[in-house]
């Protein structure tokens, strides 16, 4: 039983299968997997077998006459669609490029269905390159499940993207991607993408994976090691001396609960630190020993768990009781209750990648969100927690005052391209890497920062907790974060999920004219972008003190609450989005006036901030 695995850590108790997790809302349903594989690795050939034997449960209204199943180590093939696409794309992927259509024999990836059953009969299958496609002849009707058994064969790419063999830091596998995965079917029907390079999108359930391996190996990854005293290296109990045992090889026993991947990595010459934080989580580093590394990896002891604690405490609780951080890969890759991660880093950057990598335990890990549709949902989300966590456990000095910056810059860099493309596009078919990536990453970061200028940085803060504690192992989509920010704020926000996400239009405000009137003071302000937004305006005097003129959009139906650090509010008036032009009035002289300002923290995504500041 795998739920001995879900128990209280340090007092909270860790309730990862909600009741009603299979209909969350109506018309929404979430399918469930349990795998059960044995797998045999020859580290000589660098070929492996397995067995799988999958229960499915079909939560759907929906009968099921097919199955599809992802075998993503037949991308690492010359002609695969992974390798026309990195030779054809504008602005190539450096890691990738024409490296695939190069592959040999013995270098390619490939992972074949050599037999396949339905509850115990066989079942007609078709192999079309990452995908595989499957003809039941017994549908699985709502409500009911249905058990394959297959037996399997792969062989693991040299270190590409992502998975494979013999990286450049000389880790010998990461080994992600690796198994016949079960394609998700949701209310949107199935989700059987070719592998072209971008995102994954799973099913929960319950692993039993077992793995057979040359006896010298450390192992690392998803899940918890059942046998830690007959494998040792480094898993064993305080005190236990493990015994080697006859023959070359070893067979690793990981069980994971209510995760939607596997992923393992093996080498060597790993070195296995273990941590165990005082709330249960037990925290795992493996590296490989060497001048690059020794130093900053050891120092990475100290964060990890410092980054876990404020997650937990800002985001959602971390549910499961282990995280491993680990080095391989091609640069910082998330997956259930571990990372891969690259090695020969900087302290920061160490840090920083490990911290990015974490935060993907949230937003792809437990809330799974299906990052082909909406990218920026997990890369961005995991940005803006990422930078707010850095800021926080890893203070640098002259660090900007916004700890978004970077992703603001970004953001901009993508809106003055020429390039940009509306952020509900598919992952797979951006036109280029780069506006894939500054608008998952960058733009998906500031549409939770820029919440923050529109509701109150305090209630969008609740509403994270509030969207996580909604949502986890529930795969959220855009209208659920939007209306957990309407729950927690009373203002409408339909408008600004259709201007930041479906559209590329920008925010572009203005000072216009000032003029005195008197004993009064008028100020002109102008929308010139085609995207309107609450405008705070922030009026600095002469004798040092500042007020401020808060202009929520009539579409919001709300207005925010005054904010802990912002200038006393004298004025609120609503701006119709129509109207290009507002003018308010003053009750100050002009001769008093210092500045008047379009928000000075920075937090509204003005395109043009040349225009947003007169001073006298």
């Amino acid at each position: 039983m795998l739920s001995q695995y879900l128990k209280p850590v340090a007092g909270l108790f860790l309730c990862l299968i909600d009741a009603n997790f299979a209909s969350a809302q109506t018309g929404r349903f979430q399918q469930s997997v349990n795998y059960q594989m044995d797998v045999s690795m020859d580290v000589k050939t660098n070929k492996y077998t397995g067995t799988q034997l999958l229960t499915y449960t079909n939560n759907s209204p929906d009968t099921l006459d097919k199955v599809f199943y992802h075998l993503y180590y037949n991308a690492f093939q010359p002609g695969s669609m992974m390798d026309v696409r990195s030779r054809t794309i504008a602005d190539p992927d450096r890691r990738v490029g024409d490296r695939i259509s190069n592959l040999g024999p013995d270098e390619i990836g490939y992972m074949h269905v050599k037999s396949l059953t339905q509850n115990g009969s066989d079942v007609q299958f078709m192999e079309q390159g990452t995908i595989l496609e499957v003809k039941l002849d017994e549908p699985i009707l709502p409500h009911t499940s249905a058990s394959f058994a297959m037996e399997f064969e792969g062989q693991v790419p040299v270190q590409i993207r992502r998975s494979g063999r013999d990286s450049q830091d000389g880790v010998r596998y990461s080994m992600s991607q690796w198994y016949p995965k079960m394609a998700n079917y949701d209310e949107q029907g199935w989700h059987a993408n070719p592998y072209i390079g971008r995102e994954f999108y799973g099913i929960w359930g319950d692993f039993d994976v077992k793995i057979t391996i040359d006896k010298t190996y450390t192992l690392g990854g998803t899940g918890y090691v059942q046998n830690p005293n007959e494998i040792g290296h480094g898993y064993e109990d305080e005190g236990v001396s493990v015994q080697a045992p006859a023959g070359n090889t070893l067979t690793w026993h990981f069980k994971a609960p209510m995760v939607h991947d596997f992923m393992w990595a093996a080498d060597p010459n790993y070195q296995h630190d273990k941590i165990q934080m005082d709330n249960g989580i037990t925290v795992h580093h493996l590296f490989v020993p060497s001048e690059e590394t020794s130093k900053n990896w050891d120092l990475l002891k100290e964060y990890t768990p410092k980054a876990i604690e404020f997650m937990s405490e800002h985001f959602g609780q971390y549910p499961y009781k282990q995280f491993s951080v680990i080095q391989g890969g091609d640069g910082g890759m998330e997956y259930p209750m571990s990372t891969l991660v690259t090695g020969g880093r900087s302290l920061a950057g160490l840090v920083g990648v490990m911290a990015h990598e974490l935060a993907h335990s949230w937003y792809q890990g437990v809330l799974g969100t299906n990052e082909s549709l909406y990218p920026w949902m997990d890369e961005g989300f995991t940005s803006y927690a990422s930078s707010l966590t850095m800021a926080s456990i890893f203070p640098r000095e002259n660090q900007n005052s916004n700890v978004h910056f970077g992703s603001y810059r970004g953001y901009f860099s993508l809106a003055k391209s020429g390039l940009e493309e509306p952020m509900s596009t598919h992952s797979d078919h951006y036109h280029t890497n780069r506006a894939y990536s500054s608008a998952a990453y960058s733009k998906g970061a500031v549409f939770m920062a820029q919440m923050g200028y529109i509701i109150g940085d305090e209630v969008r803060d609740r509403g994270l907790l509030r969207y996580f504690n909604t949502w986890k192992f529930k795969s959220p989509n855009v209208n659920d974060v939007v209306r957990i920010m309407e729950k927690e704020s009373g203002i409408e926000l339909d408008w600004y999920k259709e201007y930041w996400v479906y559209s590329t239009k920008t925010i572009d405000y203005a000072i216009g004219e000032v003029h005195p009137s008197g004993d009064q003071t008028t100020i002109s302000l102008k929308r010139i972008g085609l995207m309107p937004m609450p405008v705070d305006v922030v009026i600095t005097y002469k004798d040092g003190s500042k007020e401020l003129v808060y202009l929520p959009l009539v579409i919001m139906r709300g207005e925010k609450a005054e904010e802990a650090g912002m200038p006393k509010r004298i004025m609120t008036q609503d701006w119709p989005w129509v109207n290009l032009e507002k003018t308010i009035v003053l009750d100050r002289k002009m001769e008093t006036i210092k500045s008047i300002e379009i928000d000075p923290s920075k937090r509204l995504a003005d395109v043009n901030e040349e225009n947003n500041k007169v001073e006298y």
